[in-house]
């Protein structure tokens, strides 16, 4: 094989393992001086009355949500970036775990009803964390 054949299959190979590893890395947006923009979810009925993560019972009525990785009691106010609505809403359960990428929150029925959501499902919003459980 030629030197110059040779160096460029040695590019072309550096550049097929970085476009392999930008496609594994998460694209979730982070959380940055307490701000975070993604879509929220919401979920409701066959969750009612079971266990959340923290231990306690999962109230649909209740203001509560789930985030991978904000502390439990920890209060966010989530707007609704498509209608402007917001609601502040108490951490106590993990996910979501659908469409791990985009989705940055679950909230409940009660929350979701407040942001104007439950017909969309999923819609694009701000979340801003307004204390931490130390």
């Amino acid at each position: 094989m030629s030197r110059g054949r040779e160096k460029f299959c040695r590019i072309v190979c550096a550049l097929l393992i970085l476009l392999i590893m930008t496609g594994c890395c998460s694209r979730k947006s982070k959380l940055k001086d307490g701000v975070q923009y993604g879509y929220a979810s919401w979920y409701g009925g066959k969750f009612h009355g079971r266990k959340t993560a923290n231990g306690e019972r999962y109230d649909m009525f209740a203001m509560t949500a789930a985030h991978r990785t904000l502390p439990f009691d920890t209060y966010v106010r989530v707007t609704n970036l498509e209608n402007g609505r917001s609601v502040v809403v108490r951490i106590n359960d993990r996910g979501p775990f659908k469409d791990e990428k985009k989705r940055i929150i679950d909230l409940s029925l009660a929350a979701a009803r407040e942001l104007d959501m439950l017909e969309a499902g999923v819609v694009e919003v701000k979340l801003e964390v307004l204390n931490r459980r130390r």
